[in-house]
């Protein structure tokens, strides 16, 4: 038979158990901040004028107006309808416009670990949160763009083979259809 060994519990001195309590408590804040610290950064949205319809997906290539701007105010840059492909900027863009709709206008807060971390990027320091003011034109799939490529370059194509565009080269003659010149001298 097995013998089981009593060991007697201590009494808790008067006014410890109010003590332990507040070691628990102390443990418990500090794993939260570790926890907290510990979350991903988040980029923060602030709508200014709402959008309609879907929002981009990372696939997508989107037409925007933008204004970049450091903490202090600084402007880094800025450009009107510039196409960018939402996989090839920096995370901390993408999870913005992915949040975004056609025709609306946005504030974005973007911190140094979703932009360019503890690199220097031209004008912006290293460790810098980036702010933007971004308006969503249009976007499309890449698809979609590269359809349209296709068709483009089939005009050029046409066109280049005379296809009787307007401008375009008339066999035998000169661009714009006018006649061509006789050939030798007018006798």
């Amino acid at each position: 038979m097995t013998e089981i060994t009593r060991v007697p519990l201590q009494p808790i001195a008067k006014g410890s158990l109010g003590k332990i309590w507040l070691g628990v408590a102390a443990v418990a804040l500090a794993a939260g901040g570790v926890a907290y610290a510990a979350l991903p950064p988040q980029v923060h949205i602030k709508t200014l004028t709402a959008g309609s319809g879907e929002s981009p997906t990372v696939a997508d290539v989107v037409l925007i107006n933008y204004k970049g701007t450091l903490p202090g105010g600084k402007v880094f840059d800025q450009a009107q309808q510039v196409p960018m492909a939402l996989n090839e900027v920096i995370p901390g863009f993408t999870k913005a416009l992915v949040k975004m709709q056609r025709g609306g206008k946005y504030e974005v807060e973007i911190p140094a670990k979703l932009a360019y971390g503890d690199k220097a990027v031209g004008q912006i320091p290293a460790n810098s949160d980036l702010n933007f003011e971004i308006e969503l034109l249009d976007f499309k799939s890449r698809a979609e763009i590269e359809q349209q490529q296709r068709m483009m370059q089939q005009l050029q194509q046409m066109q280049m083979q005379g296809g009787g565009a307007p401008g375009a080269a008339v066999p035998g003659g000169i661009p714009g259809g006018a006649p061509a010149p006789a050939e030798g001298p007018a006798r």
